[in-house]
């Protein structure tokens, strides 16, 4: 990969196997209507920073950014409080319990600003999952809090990759948390 290869970069926290399997069988069920486009299990995470096109030449002082805010941080363990639409997007809002993800996404966005590859987001950051996209907002009201919590243990650099059928992420590292 050359230094001055684009990619679209974001970090996240993988969702566990389990959390994502109830996850992605509860948005098939409350969210698979026609018009809505649930997102595919393996594409489920949480986002913490969402840095767009940036040079492949950037990626090994972000993975060093990640890594030791990682360390730094305990694992999170969140609940789901409610489903939120925006225009294109539905999602499952989570309350961040000792808010210990909400330090780490803080903690990001300053070292990458730092760094140079980020800049900060004017409205404070959110712990959620999107779980649908669609054209025309379909007004639902499911009930999350039925998932119970998520725990993540690890958080990742990811790629996404645009296609046709929708963006495909890929997980460059990952790195565990609280070590």
């Amino acid at each position: 990969m050359e230094g001055d290869e684009r990619l679209r970069l974001f970090l996240g926290l993988p969702l566990p196997d389990e959390p994502r399997r109830r996850l992605a069988d509860w948005a098939q069920a409350e969210l698979g209507c026609a018009g809505l486009r649930v997102v595919a299990p393996e594409n489920l995470h949480v986002t913490l920073v969402f840095l767009g096109g940036r040079p492949a030449g950037d990626v090994q002082g972000i993975v060093g950014e990640l890594r030791e805010a990682a360390r730094a941080v305990r694992p999170p363990i969140l609940e789901p409080v409610r489903y939120r639409e925006t225009r294109s997007v539905g999602m499952v809002v989570f309350a961040d319990e000792g808010g210990h993800a909400t330090a780490l996404a803080d903690d990001l966005s300053d070292r990458l600003g730092r760094l140079g590859v980020y800049g900060p987001e004017r409205r404070p950051w959110l712990p959620h999952v999107t779980v649908a996209r669609f054209r025309a907002r379909p007004r639902l009201r499911p009930d999350p809090t039925v998932l119970g919590p998520v725990c993540p243990s690890e958080a990742a650099l990811y790629t996404s990759v645009l296609r046709r059928t929708g963006a495909q992420y890929e997980i460059r590292e990952s790195v565990p948390l609280g070590g």
